[in-house]
């Protein structure tokens, strides 16, 4: 059991919100994530955080694959009515639910990747974590803002810079490195 007050500090983390669907034999079953992220700059593999308990995932660990929709800030409603565990639904409603070439989305979702199992650690965690290559995707409305959750703030909506148009915070940062130390950033040859 984690400790009350480092569960709080857990709970100061933003991150965005996902739908997580995949279909097998016919079944299709999703569950609202704030636990997939990317986990390389090279290529596009994901890894997605997810309980054995869940109905979903007996689904994706035989068929090998799942989709994920990244939900904009006005999707608080399909992301509610997948953040409830699966067996108080018989069914995965109609509109929230879409067929994408052959992926299970998130209508009108900021954006979808469809994924395949590559690697996945099993029975370590309370959660197994599957980590998975995107063989599609799909845009929808990639200019709004995401949506976001946090334990301890709930429901969030993202999208407001955090710093001025054309300031480059990493140009400030280099100059005061060149000027506090006499040399460049990472990428200087007079670097001792």
């Amino acid at each position: 059991m984690i400790d009350r007050d480092l569960k709080r500090c857990l709970g100061q983390m933003m991150k965005g919100v996902q739908v997580v669907a995949a279909t097998h034999n016919d079944v299709t079953r999703a569950y609202t994530s704030h636990w997939v992220c990317q986990v390389s700059f090279d290529e596009p593999v994901l890894m997605a955080s997810i309980s054995p308990k869940h109905d979903t995932y007996p689904l994706i660990a035989s068929s090998g694959r799942f989709a994920v929709s990244i939900l904009a800030g006005d999707q608080v409603e399909p992301g509610q009515y997948f953040s409830y565990p699966g067996h108080r639904f018989r069914y995965v409603a109609d509109e929230w639910i879409a067929d994408a070439d052959g992926w299970p989305v998130v209508p009108d979702a900021l954006a979808w990747l469809g994924c395949e199992v590559e690697d996945r650690i099993v029975g370590r965690y309370d959660h197994d974590l599957f980590f998975a290559r995107v063989v599609a995707f799909g845009e929808g409305r990639l200019g709004e803002a995401p949506l976001l959750y946090s334990s301890r703030h709930g429901w969030r909506v993202g999208g407001e810079a955090a710093r001025e148009k054309g300031e480059s915070v990493r140009d400030r940062l280099t100059a005061r490195v060149e000027a506090r130390f006499g040399f460049g950033g990472p990428d200087a040859t007079n670097v001792p």
